[in-house]
């Protein structure tokens, strides 16, 4: 991937950005044995990058990977497009950096989401055609007939295409409200809330509790916490695992 050079460098350790940048400007770093400018870009996989002459041992960005609890009214974005002054999920992490979200969930959502740089499991745990399983614990409204729920597991036609088959118990039945476990291998926008809103059962409640082998766990609303080695290498277990099996 290319990034600017003095983000480069800065990045690997040889001095501030802003130091860099001169040492640029001074015709002190090459690429490719051509001298670099200022606003150049490089890739250190690929590219031979000097300075006096000599190669540079760039490393590559820390990879992060944190589990985050999202409240409800948050929103799932690190940043608010909008401009309307929304708190955003990245703002709950004091953790410097770009992170990339896996797993948006809406504004009235909570629970489980990942924040990431490691770009390449983030599109693996988010493209539709790895089909990784989300589970999600949902109040519903009234009592939802297994006819209904029978209806949603085989699948229900959403945006003029049948949503992916889901699995679906019942955890507990009351007469204003039932509550579900609900897992889903796919996520279109709004998913769970538009088919309970079509079954006659709107959504009172949506927590994510699961994104793959990743529980959420005892975080509380707005608590994060960097994931655990063996967490992060079962994540990639799992997206190799797909990978194989032809997904």
């Amino acid at each position: 991937m290319n990034e600017r050079l003095q983000k480069l460098m800065a990045q690997a350790g040889l001095a501030s950005r802003r130091e860099c940048e001169a040492w640029i400007e001074a015709g002190r770093v090459t690429v490719n044995g051509r001298v670099a400018r200022l606003g150049d870009k490089a890739n250190p996989l690929t590219d031979a990058i000097l300075l006096d002459g000599k190669p540079l041992a760039l490393q590559r960005e820390r990879l992060v990977y944190i589990a985050v609890h999202k409240p409800k009214g948050v929103i799932s974005s690190t940043e608010d497009e909008m401009g309307q002054g929304r708190k955003t999920v990245r703002d709950l992490v004091d953790v410097p950096g770009h992170l990339y979200p896996v797993g948006r969930l809406d504004k009235p959502s909570e629970g489980l989401m990942l924040l990431t740089n490691d770009g390449d499991l983030a599109h693996k745990l988010t493209h539709p055609r790895y089909g990784h399983e989300k589970t999600y614990d949902v109040i519903v409204a009234g009592d939802i007939s297994e006819a209904a729920l029978e209806q949603w597991r085989w699948g229900m036609m959403l945006d003029e295409e049948v949503t992916a088959p889901a699995k679906i118990s019942v955890l507990e039945r009351h007469g204003d409200y039932t509550r579900l476990e609900v897992v889903l291998q796919e996520g279109r926008k709004r998913q769970i809330r538009r088919i309970a809103a079509d079954l006659g059962h709107p959504v009172l409640r949506l927590v994510r509790l699961r994104i793959g082998t990743l529980a959420l766990g005892n975080l509380a609303p707005g608590q994060w916490r960097f994931l655990r080695p063996k967490e992060v290498a079962a994540l990639r277990r799992l997206t190799q695992e797909r990978r194989r099996g032809g997904n």
